[in-house]
């Protein structure tokens, strides 16, 4: 037979027919690269209504006067414009409680980074009961609600009842008190109940590590600490930016701690951070739209934190 075979150009080479399938050249279904967002779309109107729109209506009440007449309706509802925000950042306690709070939350992320990573460092070095048992109480305390957790620690650290005054012989010191005190007692509960998706998180970013990586820095003489700097570290530096952002979030507006464990603040206000500062000018004082004002300026915050650390990291060439 002098012609080719089916399937089979003169030159040999197969050629595969197209008929029902796709070729290279065919377009693909919903546009190519439109398909993802096809099947993104319900997460995404979800995402849209429950955090998009919210936001929306904070930012919008921000450049009104809402207060208690106008919820009531007994006046109307006046545009100012940036009135709010000129108000708020002259007030001085605004800038107060901005840097206690910046300083706050950054003590607690060190410290929740700090004693999660050396629990899932503890983690790979013990048995599997014990193991068992650490992870177990850790996510006891993570599962602990806010309310729950900050009223048993008060307990511990009551100048009348608690155990802590009685074992470290303070007699009837008050932890609340004073101003460094109250913010170090709180520290200590936040770090409590947040260190725990550190260990699970990192645990796991370590058990994914070849263990052939660790056993070669141990045959070196390397320690504990420098295997951690040197080998671990910049392995799981993905997995430390994703906990670090969220730390940075969760201690950044923390609310419940503050409020239970300081009956609102402290005295004299001494420990307000931004999040009840919002609370006590939107409900207690009645302005809505003040405290919509301060919210924005937090959202703006962590907003400009997160991504500065992102481009830092992108510098550095981490893929995230």
């Amino acid at each position: 037979m002098s012609g080719a075979p089916t399937g089979v150009g003169g030159s040999g080479r197969v050629r595969v027919p197209v008929g029902r399938g796709w070729s290279r050249s065919s377009p693909r279904p919903w546009g190519g690269g439109g398909a993802p967002w096809i099947y993104l779309a319900p997460a995404l109107v979800v995402l849209g209504g429950l955090l998009v729109y919210p936001i929306y209506q904070l930012g919008l009440i921000s450049f009104f006067q809402y207060t208690q007449a106008q919820v009531s309706g007994g006046e109307p509802t006046t545009f100012r414009g940036l009135a709010n925000y000129t108000e708020l950042f002259g007030d001085p306690q605004f800038w107060q409680v901005l840097l206690a709070t910046v300083v706050f939350a950054a003590a607690c992320v060190v410290s929740t980074l700090a004693v999660g990573c050396a629990s899932a460092v503890l983690l790979t070095r013990v048995r599997a009961v014990p193991r068992l048992a650490l992870m177990m109480a850790a996510l006891g305390a993570w599962a602990t609600p806010a309310v729950t957790g900050s009223t048993v620690w008060l307990f511990l650290f009551d100048p009348d009842f608690g155990p802590v005054n009685r074992i470290l012989g303070l007699g009837d010191h008050s932890w609340t008190y004073g101003r460094f005190s109250a913010f170090f007692l709180v520290l200590l509960e936040v770090v409590w109940c947040s260190f725990p998706f550190v260990m699970v998180t990192v645990y796991a970013g370590i058990r994914a590590v070849p263990g052939e990586v660790l056993e070669a820095a141990a045959l070196d003489g390397a320690s504990q600490w420098r295997i951690w700097r040197s080998v671990l570290a910049p392995m799981l530096r993905p997995i430390l930016t994703v906990v670090t952002i969220q730390s940075v979030i969760w201690d950044f507006k923390i609310f419940t701690q503050i409020y239970v464990m300081t009956n609102g603040g402290g005295i004299a206000q001494q420990n307000l951070v931004l999040n009840v500062y919002a609370y006590q000018q939107a409900f207690a004082s009645s302005q809505y739209s003040l405290g919509s004002a301060i919210g924005v300026v937090m959202l703006l915050i962590l907003l400009a934190a997160t991504l500065v650390y992102l481009r830092l990291l992108r510098r550095q060439g981490e893929e995230l």
